[in-house]
C-alpha cells in the first residue's frame, strides 16, 4: 500500500533541459463551479440498500507536503519546475489551483452538466481519476468529517462500502457488481485534495495504485484568497480544453434550437391536417345546403 519515492528534484540544469515535459499554460476561467459536487454521485448503478459502516473510525495521517518524499505538495511553497516526473508523466496539467502530471496514455475529459463543465477526469486504460481541491480550515480534519458523509453517499447509492488505510489515512471503498469507487482524501496546509477513482470491475487495484502516484505528483495552490473551508478552490482550464468544452456547448445549442425548431414545425402541421380535415367534414353540409 505504500507509495515509493520517486525521482523528484531536478539535480541541475542538463537534468532540467532532458526532462522538460509538454505543458499548456494558456488557461481561461469557465463559467460554473467545475468540481463543486456536495452530493457526489458515484456513477455506477445503483442498487438495494447494503449494511453500513455508520461510526466508523476514520483518520487522517500528517505528511509533509513541502519537504516530504511524496507529495501532495503545497505549491505555494515548493517550485514544481525543481520535479522530474518524466519516468510517469506525458505532460503537466494545469488547472490553477491543482498541476497534475498526467500519466503516460491518459487523457482529459470533461463532464458536461446542463449549465457547462461540470467535472474534469483524468481517463486511464485502468479507470478514471476525478481530482477536486478544496479550502480547508487551518487546524484540519476535513477530511474525517467529509468522509462520513461521503460514506453515508455510498451507502445511498447501494454500494457494498468498507474503508481501508492507504498511505494518507482512510480511504473510503464502494463497489458493486459493476465497478469499484475508491475516494481518497489527503489534507495539506490550509487545503484538501480528494481523488476519487473508478474503475471497472477487476482493475481497481491497478487504478487504486495509479490515483495514489497521481495524488502523491500532484501540486495543490491554495492561495491567500478567502474561501470557505469545503467549497471547491477555483479551477481554470488549458486553452485546449476550453476549445473543445465551448464548440460542444455550440453543439448541444444548436442540437436543441434544432428539436425546438422540429417540435415547432411538427406542432404547425399538425394545426394545419387538423384545419385541412375541419374543411372536409364542413365541405357536404355546404354542398348540401345549395
Amino acid at each position: 500500500m505504500a507509495v515509493w519515492p520517486f525521482s523528484k528534484r531536478k539535480d541541475d540544469a542538463a537534468d532540467a533541459q532532458s526532462a522538460d515535459a509538454p505543458a499548456t499554460s494558456s488557461t481561461h476561467s469557465l463559467p460554473g463551479e467545475l468540481g463543486q459536487d456536495p452530493d457526489l454521485h458515484t456513477g455506477l448503478n445503483q442498487g438495494p440498500a447494503q449494511e453500513t459502516t455508520e461510526g466508523v473510525a476514520v483518520f487522517s495521517t500528517p505528511h509533509d507536503p513541502v519537504d516530504g518524499e511524496i507529495g501532495p505538495f503545497d505549491g505555494d511553497v515548493v517550485n514544481i519546475e525543481t520535479f522530474d516526473f518524466s519516468d510517469f508523466s506525458l505532460g503537466l496539467l494545469d488547472l490553477g489551483s491543482m498541476k497534475i502530471p498526467l500519466p503516460k496514455e491518459s487523457q482529459v475529459q470533461v463532464e458536461m452538466g446542463p449549465e457547462g463543465p461540470k467535472m474534469l477526469h483524468i481517463v486511464t486504460r485502468v479507470g478514471r481519476v476525478t481530482p477536486v481541491a478544496f479550502a480547508a480550515p487551518r487546524n484540519g480534519g476535513q477530511w474525517v468529517g467529509a468522509a462520513q458523509d461521503l460514506i453515508k453517499g455510498m451507502e445511498g447509492d447501494g454500494l457494498r462500502t468498507r474503508v481501508e488505510e492507504g498511505p494518507w489515512g482512510t480511504e473510503i471503498v464502494g463497489a458493486n457488481d459493476n465497478g469499484v469507487i475508491r475516494i481518497i482524501g489527503i489534507e495539506g496546509p490550509r487545503w484538501m485534495l480528494r481523488m476519487t477513482l473508478a474503475a471497472p470491475a477487476g482493475m481497481e487495484d491497478d487504478l487504486a495504485a495509479l490515483g495514489r502516484e497521481i495524488a502523491s505528483r500532484t501540486f495543490v495552490y491554495r492561495g491567500e484568497a478567502p474561501i470557505l473551508a469545503g467549497n471547491s478552490l477555483p479551477v481554470v482550464m488549458p486553452a485546449a480544453l476550453v476549445e473543445q468544452v465551448t464548440q460542444a456547448m455550440e453543439e448541444r445549442k444548436a442540437q436543441e434550437q434544432a428539436q425546438r425548431e422540429a417540435a415547432q414545425l411538427s406542432d404547425t402541421t399538425r394545426a394545419a391536417a387538423a384545419e385541412t380535415m375541419d374543411a372536409v367534414h364542413e365541405q357536404p353540409d355546404s354542398e348540401q345546403r345549395n
